[in-house]
């Protein structure tokens, strides 16, 4: 175990799981490149998950140390898995470079251990394997985790005065070997009979020109004779004795002593070898093969096929494609002939074209024979797009398929499937004018989604649209609604499922982008008992797009029955659990193309990316038993095993971060997005009453009393819009009681994901605790709280903290007591929770995670409550209305005391259309 004694106190302080996706990885990398481990991972020995959280507590650097030279687990997860393979690459660099004499780091010193170069990161990068964090992975991020490892290691040595041998021998006995065991294969064209030659050798020193040098493994016996070399014998012949107990036919060799000599050997002995090459190098022997094989492997030959090069015959999943193959050997046609002889015989290593061909007939003949199927299928009319796409993938889901079937097959893809799927995979080529209708400016990466969307659902294709939080993913479905309904001429709806706390923000965001969409909300919160049951395709047809919750379309099968245009589902990850009502009566809706859209990353967990495909695709990751058996034999692969499966579903998701360079420079500095909330039937019925005490006070109030019942009118309002229990002061602040806590779940859910922080702005100080609560539930760990009592020689540690501790996720702040002052800009989301009424007030609170100095955009949410007094403010200072000047303060705040009785009663008044139960 590494010591940690010698080491300041870090940021990472055994953090607790924030989602089920981080609890099942083990270790995820946070946005500016450090790594986190988190222990509470049942696939973990107890032993290992603490020795790993003890390093990981001190950096990145210590703990890969740890995991990739200390823990010789055999079965890791396979994020863990992959960084412990690449914190062994650095391990097995520094090992072949130092000498067989004891290697003492003194102060000041360092292992000179270069970095992988830029082609060998980029590979790393692009073949790491899904898991938390992974989108932030860079060249540069795996660069710097490389020299920390150098640092921890330096530290390590100095600490413990001890030398590189003796330290790396301490955490595992792998890596204290004399020298390196080489099996060498060599043809021996001269020898019919014997066409091939084996040698073992062993590396001890660099020659002169800076190669390692190889001597007969027969010649490290006298080298090493003698019992004072023992030690030094055994430990170079370890590699070869442990290789024995993997490898049947090794045993033999080395009892009879043949493994010291030079051998003549048959092609089958050589398949032998080579069948035996990972159990060999796992054992920590270097193979070196003929030098004109490729990749150390005799070329093979290769089951190959195009497909697509000329369009469908009709659109869709079940379009048929063209499709056509051969068998070729490095990149050259077999004869029908060739390919007999190949299948004929039974050795794996066959001469032809003068030069070694492996085979594997079972996998060869398992291929063609869903290749000629394909073939057979595509002649008579039957090859489906979605076949043709698992084809393409290198997906086969059936019983007698095996992810290495890959390596002997390929398909390309023809003129009309590949230009098509490259620009499916690069919607930043494509561009879309604005459509008619839509007020507002697209940005260029909106009008690339907008096009993507619209190429997809002409091809009768499924898309998931899954831009980050703030992108706008919702004026790019409005544009497209647009688009769609100025090319038809006859109207065919749409329909739309979103979670009922944001069905009043479609309702405000087609009013401000989309006012000439006809669209109708069938929901409690708009349409009685009665209307919504007799709701009819009739009904549909008057409509470019009907909007719906979850709950109603569970109780409203009649939906299920119309043919809609575009069937569209807001949070998608609602349909994430297969089994669930809604997932099933969401799948059930008829149309001609389906859009999921979410802001979280739909690789995070597979069998959530195969429900999801089941509602824009269904059949294209095949039914879910198939699928769940073939993601786990990709898990078994050993590099880029998720590799086919991006390549299949890659074209049908459209991921854009903030991060991105090429969406970054287009964004704004701030974007500041109205977040409208319903209310629960308490706080409408609080709400009501509370009006109506109004209107009875104010006939008999005048002067500064009447100023004084308006004021607390005003409060008593804001605080039920905030939660019944802000009124009632009983304590009860229960999520359901209130529409604002259930839009910041959502909201705070999202941040989470995206391992991002937040700052919450209320007006009021007795807010500040309850909504810290429900962000703890929210993050799985505490946040900062920081209001009018806290004092002031806190203040600096708070903001310090959270600047600078990545574990911190929230600063829940009132509004006075964080508007100034303060430079939080760690912060990338800024809600206000409540309204102050000031445009200034909420700016300048704002500005305190927009300064000089932030490196991201800042995503500033407002909540607001629909059919209350907080809308009709908000749409007086947006859309800034004409006031007369008495009602305006010098502050530029509203002054609503000196309104007449009738105009604040109509402004305050609650419309009963925002209650919601669903």
């Amino acid at each position: 175990m590494i010591p940690t004694t010698s080491r300041k106190e870090g940021l990472h302080r055994g953090a607790l799981p924030g989602s089920p996706a981080i609890k099942q990885a083990g270790l995820r990398l946070t946005p500016s490149g450090h790594l986190v481990f988190e222990p509470e991972n049942p696939a973990i020995e107890p032993a290992v998950a603490a020795r790993l959280a003890q390093a990981f507590a001190h950096g990145s650097g210590p703990g890969l140390l740890q995991l990739s030279a200390a823990e010789v687990v055999p079965d890791l997860p396979l994020a863990l898995g992959w960084w412990r393979s690449f914190g062994q690459r650095y391990i097995t660099v520094l090992r072949l470079q130092t000498t067989e004499q004891a290697y003492i780091v003194k102060s000041n010193s360092q292992p000179s251990v270069p970095s992988p170069d830029e082609a060998e990161l980029t590979t790393l990068v692009l073949t790491a394997p899904i898991m938390p964090g992974a989108e932030f992975l860079t060249q540069d991020i795996l660069r710097t985790l490389w020299s920390e490892i150098d640092r921890a290691l330096i530290e390590e040595l100095e600490t413990r005065q001890i030398d590189l041998q003796s330290y790396l021998h301490a955490l595992n006995p792998t890596w204290n070997l004399l020298g390196r065991v080489h099996f060498n294969l060599a043809e021996n064209k001269g020898d019919p009979e014997a066409p091939f030659a084996f040698m073992a050798t062993y590396t001890t020193r660099l020659s002169a020109q800076a190669k390692v040098q190889h001597l007969p493994l027969g010649q490290a016996l006298r080298e090493y004779a003698g019992a004072a070399n023992r030690r030094q014998l055994l430990s170079l012949l370890m590699p070869v004795q442990r290789a024995a107990e993997s490898c049947a036919w090794l045993k033999p060799m080395i009892e009879g002593g043949e493994i010291y000599h030079p051998l003549r050997w048959t092609p089958g002995e050589a398949a032998r070898f080579l069948a035996s090459a990972a159990e060999l190098e796992a054992a920590g022997i270097v193979l070196r093969m003929p030098a004109n094989w490729q990749t150390n492997r005799p070329t093979r030959p290769r089951v190959s096929a195009v497909i697509g090069s000329v369009a469908p015959s009709k659109l869709g999943l079940d379009g048929l494609m063209d499709f056509q193959m051969e068998v070729s050997l490095d990149g050259e046609a077999l004869s029908p002939g060739e390919i007999e002889r190949l299948l004929a015989g039974t050795e794996q290593l066959v001469l032809l074209r003068g030069k070694w061909v492996e085979v594997d007939r079972a996998r060869l003949e398992r291929v063609m024979a869903r290749f000629r199927e394909a073939e057979t299928l595509a002649a008579k009319g039957s090859l489906d797009f979605a076949e043709a796409m698992r084809l393409l993938a290198g997906v086969d889901e059936s019983e007698a398929a095996e992810v290495a079937d890959q390596e002997w097959s390929q398909v390309r893809a023809g003129l009309w499937l590949e230009e098509t799927l490259q620009t499916l995979r690069s919607p930043g080529s494509l561009t879309e004018d604005t459509p008619p209708g839509l007020r507002g400016t697209l940005r260029p990466y909106q009008k690339a989604g907008v096009q993507w969307l619209r190429l997809l659902s002409a091809l009768r294709l499924g898309a998931c649209l899954a831009d980050d939080m703030g992108l706008g993913k919702t004026i790019q479905v409005l544009a497209l609604l647009l688009a769609e309904k100025s090319r038809r001429a006859v109207r065919q709806p749409s329909i739309l499922v979103a979670p009922a706390s944001l069905l009043a923000n479609w309702s405000g965001e087609i009013d401000r982008f989309a006012p000439d969409l006809r669209a109708r909300i069938v929901h409690s919160s708009t349409s009685s008992a009665t209307e919504i049951k007799t709701f009819t395709a009739e009904d549909a047809a008057a409509f470019d797009l009907v909007i719906t919750s979850y709950g109603t379309l569970l109780r409203l099968p009649a939906l299920t029955e119309i043919l809609w245009r575009f069937a569209i589902l807001d949070e998608a990850q609602a349909i994430k659990n297969p089994a669930a009502k809604q997932t099933r009566a969401a799948k059930a809706l008829r149309a001609e193309a389906r859009i999921a859209l979410t802001g979280t990353p739909v690789e995070n967990a597979l069998g959530d990316l195969w429900s999801i495909f089941d509602f824009i695709n269904p059949g294209l990751l095949g039914n879910a038993r198939k699928f769940a058996r073939y993601t786990k034999s990709l898990a078994n692969q050993r590099q880029n095993p998720y590799g086919p499966l991006r390549d299949l579903v890659r074209p049908y998701i459209l991921r854009r971060m903030k991060t991105d360079k090429a969406i970054i420079a287009d964004l704004p500095d701030k974007i500041e997005m109205n977040a409208h909330c319903l209310l629960s039937r308490k706080q409408a019925a609080l709400y009501s009453e509370a009006v109506g005490d109004l209107a009875r006070s104010l006939e008999e109030a005048e002067g500064m009393a009447r100023r004084g019942l308006v004021l607390a009118s005003l409060v008593r309002l804001k605080q039920i819009c905030n939660h019944p229990a802000h009124w009632l002061n009983d304590g009860n602040w229960d999520e359901a009681g209130s529409g604002k806590f259930r839009r910041l779940r959502e909201i705070a859910e999202a941040v989470a994901a995206r391992q991002d922080k937040m700052l919450v702005f209320t007006q009021f100080r007795e807010m500040v605790a309850p909504l810290a609560a429900l962000l703890a539930s929210v993050f799985g760990r505490d946040g900062l709280e920081l209001h009018g009592g806290t004092p002031v020689r806190q203040r600096r540690t708070l903001v310090q903290r959270f600047q600078e501790d990545e574990e911190v996720p929230f600063f829940v702040l009132s509004l006075k007591a964080g508007g100034t002052g303060l430079t939080l800009t760690a912060a990338s989301h800024v809600v206000h929770f409540d309204r102050w009424w000031n445009p200034a007030v909420e700016a300048q609170a704002t500005d305190r995670a927009f300064r000089i100095g932030q490196k991201s955009n800042v995503l500033v949410h407002k909540f607001i409550c629909r059919g209350t007094v907080e809308e009709r403010i908000d749409a007086m200072i947006e859309a800034k209305q004409s006031l007369s000047t008495e009602l305006l303060s010098g502050e530029n705040e509203l002054d609503l005391t000196e309104m007449d009785d009738s105009a604040l009663i109509d402004l305050v008044s609650l419309d009963i259309n925002a209650v919601v139960e669903d």
